[in-house]
């Protein structure tokens, strides 16, 4: 027998959760295996790779450099098993088993997520879900490309040109402040608005421009960043309770004008709207179960979105 004959799928999935767990302990439990199990797996993957895989540092264990080779590929066969014949089957969410992994922006509605989350659970019963985070390096290629996710949401100015993309919504973007700013009660030009204290999201690298600040950058102008926060979330509650202003979209801040004492102001500059997009790789641009989670999340967005009266249409 040749050493491919003697690896099957299971070992693949084990070697895969090994490394990336760095834990035997730790995949045996994300495996549903027993340990002395995973151990004996992990065994014969050393012998088969003339490698020791993983091993202690400190109290911990760190995969090898043959092992830190191992993950990429070990992952891109489990996703390629994983779509193998449910995509030539067709996708049917309630026996479909398939793990969506979708990055997002938390700069969206703050119901976007958790309603895209629902609305897959009560339809897709059996399929596993991972938000991730958009990640630091802003590779949204080389992470779809890879399979690390299978869509990735957010706002870009332009959105990226070798990717498909389909547009979600447009929002105006305003300023949102604590009822005790004083531009509540004497409202503020452009000058003093480019002058307020204002609050904005961690860069995702170094020296990268947020979009507001690139719309801001095209006038000729800046504002004064005296706070960053890598943790959107939790933005509007250090607003409501300090003079900093986050200028985001309309939709997004309404979200917090029952639960937190902040409100709403037009921004005295003119600025383009935020457009949200959804994207996704050629890899699964035909794949039956991508295309459904893209429907879904098509839906969510459309139905989170103001009725025409409320704002300017799209």
């Amino acid at each position: 027998m040749s050493d491919l004959d003697k690896i099957d799928l299971h070992l693949i999935r084990v070697l895969h959760t090994v490394l990336t767990e760095r834990s035997v302990s730790r995949a045996a439990i994300r495996l549903g295996m027993y340990q002395p199990a995973v151990s004996a797996a992990l065994k014969r993957l050393r012998e088969l790779s003339g490698d020791p895989l993983l091993v202690r540092s400190g109290a911990g264990m760190v995969p090898t450099d043959a092992g830190l080779r191992m993950i990429e590929p070990s992952a891109a066969i489990l996703r390629s098993a994983e779509v193998l014949f449910s995509d030539a089957r067709g996708f049917d969410p309630q026996t479909a088993a398939t793990t969506f992994r979708i990055a997002a922006s938390d700069y969206l509605d703050p119901l976007f997520l958790p309603m895209l989350v629902a609305q897959i659970k009560s339809q897709a019963p059996l399929c596993a879900i991972e938000i991730h985070a958009l990640s630091s390096d802003s590779d949204y290629y080389a992470h779809l490309s890879l399979g690390h996710v299978d869509l990735v949401i957010g706002n870009w100015l332009k959105p990226p040109e070798d990717l498909h993309l389909a547009r979600l919504f447009g929002d105006d973007v305003v300023s949102l402040v604590s009822k005790d700013h004083p531009a509540v009660r004497r409202g503020w030009t452009a000058e003093t608005w480019l002058q307020a204290e204002h609050i904005a999201p961690t860069p995702m690298h170094p020296g990268a421009r947020g979009v507001i600040d690139q719309m801001l950058d095209a006038q000729g102008m800046r504002r004064n960043i005296t706070a960053r926060c890598a943790h959107f979330g939790l933005i509007p509650d250090m607003v409501a309770s300090s003079l900093l202003v986050l200028s985001t979209g309309r939709q997004y801040c309404e979200r917090f004008l029952e639960r937190l004492p902040v409100a709403i102001l037009e921004c005295p500059v003119a600025l383009p709207r935020l457009m949200y997009y959804q994207l996704w790789h050629e890899r699964t641009h035909s794949s039956s179960s991508a295309r459904w989670l893209r429907e879904r999340t098509k839906s969510v967005a459309a139905s989170l979105r103001p009725p025409p009266s409320a704002s300017r249409p799209d």
